[in-house]
């Protein structure tokens, strides 16, 4: 491949490095892929024995345009992880430019899956390699592939009318995608009174490397006596463009698929000194959950450094105290102290307090630089004393870009997608595409056993208690019957002995009767 294809930006990363085998003279390709291993106790695999032809990787392109031999090394020593850590295969990044594929991780913040990482590491297996494989050439091929189809880049701009968002945008990609504005005579026509959604496209080719740049701006916001509902028009927007790319998605052929969605939002503070007013609060809690969010203080030249950061220090506690969400880059275990240290320094000078300006100076020393001249003297945009350009520039192209896409695929579309569905009515079975953990799993197993086994015993005491109760009722019934027939024969015996007393009665009022003859002595005779 034509080494005029390679951005200037990542010489130094696809240059690869050459190693001397013990067997051969002839150097090949490797990079701090092939000798990074599992673990550090394994690091002293090298490769050994590796013939093979160099590739046309191995060539360093140079500033004119030529072809550099590589630089000839000596083998390069064992490299064991950082700190000792392994790596997790969850959630890994790689460079997308054909830099070292050294594997990056994010930590994970959930111990099952930080558990299961870990166990599967432990079950991977070791082995030397013996020769040359070939997969330290999947950079170079990943290199080709993306600078043959290209890169897109979609960026909003969001702010007053007159913060100069066209003028910084320009400068951000040293191009003239906004022509100058004519200035207008006052006329009597009304200005409209919402706000619209433009976009402009242009495809700008920087050392081979292709980019299709889309810039979305809303003019007419922040314009009006009356700004409620302003933000409506941008949200509406985005959704759209997350729509647009979720019905793609739904397509039968998803080869060609356009990426119109909106990759960061630069949102412009007017430099008041004084704090958010609450318009950028509400816009900033509207927009924060769909779109990559940085903020900048525009026309930073209009107020002093010890403004400016007390200023900063305003603008990060409102943002705080209203739990907004600022795009950060992410932080990986495998990072050098260079790159944590570079990402650091980014970070602490968000907000970015910018200055744009399209046309060259002359400063006192006698150098042309881009930037303003006042009366006090030059401004200088490329320069970090004066403001904080560079720093925006550095994180919005070239260091972060892929991050921002990145961001706004796996977390903001995915979000904006799962509620999408969900709202209608699709859902997905959670044991789908589920990862099986024995340890897990067992837990789970013996949590059902539990829930049914007290099922089972809450059943059996229900059981028992109404059998308890059955015999209960049976008992007093009988106990019932046996009082009514007790009652009934005392009844009866009380009669009886009733009936007795007064048969004894009447036969006590009358004569004894003669026990032996059972006559009445002196009775009555017929005879006379």
């Amino acid at each position: 491949m034509s080494t005029s294809s390679k951005p200037s930006s990542l010489r130094s990363r696809s240059t690869s490095t050459t190693l001397q085998g013990e067997f051969s003279s002839t150097p090949v390709p490797a990079t701090a892929s092939v000798a990074r291993f599992i673990k550090p106790e394994t690091a002293d695999l090298t490769l050994r024995d590796v013939p093979h032809k160099r590739t046309d990787s191995a060539a360093t392109a140079t500033p004119n345009g030529t072809t550099a031999p590589p630089n000839r090394a000596s083998p390069v020593p064992n490299q064991a992880q950082p700190n000792g850590k392994p790596t997790s295969p969850l959630v890994s990044t790689s460079n997308a430019q054909g830099g070292n594929m050294a594997p990056q991780t994010v930590t994970s913040k959930d111990p099952k899956a930080a558990a299961q990482a870990a166990t599967d590491m432990r079950n991977i297996v070791r082995r030397k390699l013996t020769g040359y494989v070939g997969f330290a050439n999947l950079p170079n091929q990943w290199h080709r592939k993306s600078v043959r189809k290209g890169f897109n880049f979609n960026v909003m701009v969001v702010g007053e009318s007159g913060l100069g968002k066209s003028t910084l945008v320009n400068t951000l990609f040293n191009t003239s995608l906004y022509p100058p504005k004519e200035r207008k005579q006052p006329s009597l026509d009304f200005a409209p009174k919402t706000v619209s959604i433009q976009s402009i496209s242009a495809d700008i080719e920087e050392n081979g490397v292709r980019l299709r740049l889309t810039v979305v701006d809303t003019p007419g916001f922040g314009d009006f006596v009356n700004n409620d509902d302003s933000w409506r028009p941008i949200v509406e927007n985005i959704e759209q463009r997350f729509d647009a790319y979720l019905d793609a998605e739904n397509k039968i052929n998803r080869m060609n698929i356009v990426d119109n969605r909106v990759h960061a939002c630069v949102y412009f503070i007017q430099p008041t000194g004084h704090s958010l007013k609450p318009l950028d609060v509400e816009v900033m809690r509207r927009l924060h959950t769909k779109v990559n969010l940085i903020p900048v203080i525009a026309k930073a030249d209009t107020l002093t450094d010890e403004e400016i950061q007390s200023f900063k220090q305003r603008i990060l506690a409102d943002i705080h105290h209203h739990n907004i969400h600022i795009f950060e880059g992410p932080r990986y275990e495998l990072d050098d102290e260079e790159t944590i240290a570079e990402n650091n320094e980014i970070m602490s000078k968000v907000p970015f307090a910018v200055v744009g300006a399209n046309t060259e100076v002359q400063t006192p020393e006698g150098r042309k630089v881009r930037g303003r001249r006042y009366p006090w003297g030059v401004i200088e945009v490329d320069n970090e004393e004066h403001c904080d350009f560079v720093k925006l520039r550095q994180m919005l192209i070239r260091t972060h870009m892929e991050e921002l896409k990145e961001h706004t695929n796996n977390f903001l579309y995915e979000n904006y997608r799962s509620d999408k569905l969900t709202s209608m009515g699709v859902a997905q079975d959670p044991s789908v595409f589920k990862e099986v953990n024995p340890a897990v799993k067992q837990e789970e197993e013996r949590s059902l056993h539990e829930q049914k086994l007290a099922k089972m015993e809450l059943e059996m005491k229900m059981v028992f208690q109404q059998k308890v109760q059955e015999k209960e009722s049976k008992l007093k019934q009988s106990e019932e019957e046996l009082y009514a027939r007790h009652r009934e024969m005392k009844e009866q015996l009380d009669r009886q002995r009733q009936e007795l007393e007064e048969k004894k009665a009447r036969i006590e009022s009358g004569r004894p009767v003669d026990e032996k003859s059972g006559r009445k002595k002196g009775g009555f005779s017929l005879r006379g």
